[in-house]
This record gives C-alpha cells, sequence and structure tokens, in this order.
C-alpha cells in the first residue's frame, strides 16, 4: 500500500474520514454529493493526494464544517522534508541587516 504523501496528508485524510463517517456515509455518496471522482476523494482520505484549497473548501461544504477544521494545526513541519527556508519575519529581518 502506498504511503502517505506527507504527515500533513495523512492527517487532513483522517479528518475528512472520520467527518464523513459521523453522517455514516460512504466515500462514493461525499465524492458524489462534491462533484468529485470517487477515485480522487479516496486518494485524499489515504493521505494520497495533496488537494487543492478549491477540493478542500468544496469537501468542508459538504461535510458542513468550516475548512478549517481540516487543516488547523497542520504545519510546514508535516511537510515533506525541503531546503530550510526563511519565515517573512526572517527574510525581512535579514534584508534590514544587509541593507541598513
Amino acid at each position: 500500500m502506498p504511503e502517505p504523501l506527507s504527515d500533513a496528508a495523512r492527517i487532513l485524510g483522517e479528518r475528512v474520514r472520520e467527518q464523513r463517517l459521523r453522517f455514516a456515509l460512504s466515500q462514493d455518496d461525499i465524492a458524489n454529493l462534491a462533484e468529485m471522482n470517487v477515485s480522487n476523494y479516496g486518494k485524499i482520505e489515504r493521505g494520497l493526494s495533496n488537494p487543492t484549497f478549491h477540493t478542500i473548501v468544496r469537501i468542508a461544504g459538504v461535510l458542513g464544517v468550516d475548512p478549517g477544521v481540516l487543516v488547523k494545526g497542520l504545519t510546514v513541519d508535516l511537510l515533506p522534508h525541503s531546503d530550510p527556508t526563511f519565515t517573512a519575519k526572517e527574510f525581512v529581518r535579514e534584508r534590514r541587516e544587509r541593507h541598513g
């Protein structure tokens, strides 16, 4: 079985699944209500997809929750490893130090 894309994708999928199960509905039911392909919806629940903002909002709407419920607490630390990056605050501070 494929591994989730990231911890963030896995957590999002778990939250979506939990909300769906509150209604005792199938993936097919939610996918149809959200006007999605059921295979794509299933990938989201399994953390195998990186859904667009619109898709997250659409799924949240169908599930009757604020999209923030699905993404709350997801941070960059839960994404796949990448080269260190500056936060906007660090970038501005560094730029000020270099340019006086």
